[in-house]
C-alpha cells in the first residue's frame, strides 16, 4: 500500500526564522527534505504534502521548488494573504512559478488570530472564494473555539474543500471531549470538509501521553468524518516534541481499523489535493 503523509514542514532558520518556535526548544534548529527523506523513507512513506510554517509571501515559492526538485513531495500548501484585493492574480502568478503545479492548497494561521471569527471577515471570504475558484483546497488550522466559525464559513462556501489540521487541536491533555467534540461534528456534517488524523501527540501530555490518551479523540473524529474523508498527517517535525516519526505512523495504524487503512493514508490525500 502506497502511504501519503499529507502533513508535514521543513525550514531553514538561516533562510528565515521561526518566531513561533520558543527559544530553547529541541526543534528550533534546521529540518531538511534530506532529512525528512531519510524518516519518510525508513517509515515506509512513500509521497508527502509540505505544509507551510509562516505567514510570508517568500515560502511559498521556496516550497513549490523544493517540490519541483524532490520527487517525495507531491503537493504543497501554501501561504497567500487572503485579504489582498488581487488575491486571484497572486494564486495563478503562483501557479506559473517553477514547481508551480504542485500548489494544491492554501492555509493561514488562523488560530493566532485573536478575532474568533476571522474567516467570516467579507474581505477574508473574498480570499476564499478565490482559493475555490483556482480549484485549490484550504486548509484549516485552528483553535476548538474557532470551529463553529470554520462550520459557518465551510456552510457558505460549498465549491470550496475545507481540511481541518490536527482535529481542531482538541485538549488532548486535558482529557476532555466538550465542546470540542459537538463543534467538529457539526463542522463534519457538511460533505465538504475533511479532517486529518495529526498533531495529536502535542496536544497531548508531551512526556506521558499513551495511545489511550488520544483514542478517544480518534473515535470522534472516525465516527464524524468517516475514512473517506480522513487523512494520515505525521505533522513531522513538531511532532518530535512527543514521539519519532514512525511512533506516529504507528499509532495512527493502531487507532483505525485496518480495513480503512487504503483511504486514511492514501486515497483520501489523492483525492482531496489531487496529488
Amino acid at each position: 500500500m502506497t502511504v501519503v503523509d499529507a502533513h508535514h514542514h521543513v525550514w531553514d532558520l538561516s533562510v528565515r526564522d521561526q518566531e513561533w518556535i520558543a527559544e530553547g526548544s529541541p526543534i528550533r534548529r534546521d529540518f531538511t527534505v534530506a532529512d525528512l527523506a531519510a524518516e519518510a523513507r525508513a517509515a515506509g512513506v512513500d509521497r508527502t504534502v509540505l505544509v507551510q510554517t509562516v505567514t510570508v509571501p517568500e515560502e511559498t515559492p521556496e516550497f513549490l521548488a523544493l517540490a519541483d526538485e524532490h520527487e517525495l513531495i507531491a503537493g504543497v500548501v501554501g501561504w497567500t494573504d487572503l485579504t489582498r484585493p488581487d488575491v486571484a492574480d497572486e494564486l495563478a502568478r503562483l501557479r506559473e512559478l517553477p514547481g508551480g503545479r504542485y500548489l494544491k492548497g492554501i492555509r493561514h494561521q488562523v488560530q493566532g488570530e485573536p478575532d474568533p471569527e476571522w474567516l467570516l471577515r467579507p474581505d477574508v471570504r473574498r480570499g476564499l472564494t478565490a482559493v475555490a475558484d483556482a480549484g485549490l483546497v484550504y486548509d484549516l488550522v485552528v483553535l476548538p473555539h474557532q470551529l463553529p466559525a470554520c462550520t459557518e464559513a465551510a456552510a457558505s462556501l460549498p465549491r470550496l474543500t475545507f481540511v481541518l489540521d490536527h482535529l481542531g487541536k482538541p485538549p488532548i491533555a486535558s482529557g476532555a471531549l466538550e465542546p470540542w467534540a459537538s463543534d467538529l461534528r457539526a463542522l463534519a456534517a457538511l460533505p465538504h470538509t475533511v479532517c486529518k488524523l495529526s498533531g495529536m501527540v502535542t496536544e497531548a501530555d508531551l512526556a506521558s501521553w499513551t495511545i489511550d490518551d488520544l483514542r478517544p479523540y480518534a473515535d470522534v473524529v472516525l465516527e464524524a468524518f468517516g475514512p473517506d474523508r480522513l487523512m494520515f498527517g505525521s505533522d513531522w517535525p513538531v511532532c518530535t516534541l512527543a514521539a519519532t516519526y514512525g511512533d506516529i505512523l504507528d499509532v495512527t495504524r493502531r487507532l483505525t481499523d485496518p480495513h480503512d487503512h487504503a483511504r486514511i493514508f492514501e486515497a483520501t490525500a489523492t483525492r482531496v489535493y489531487d496529488l
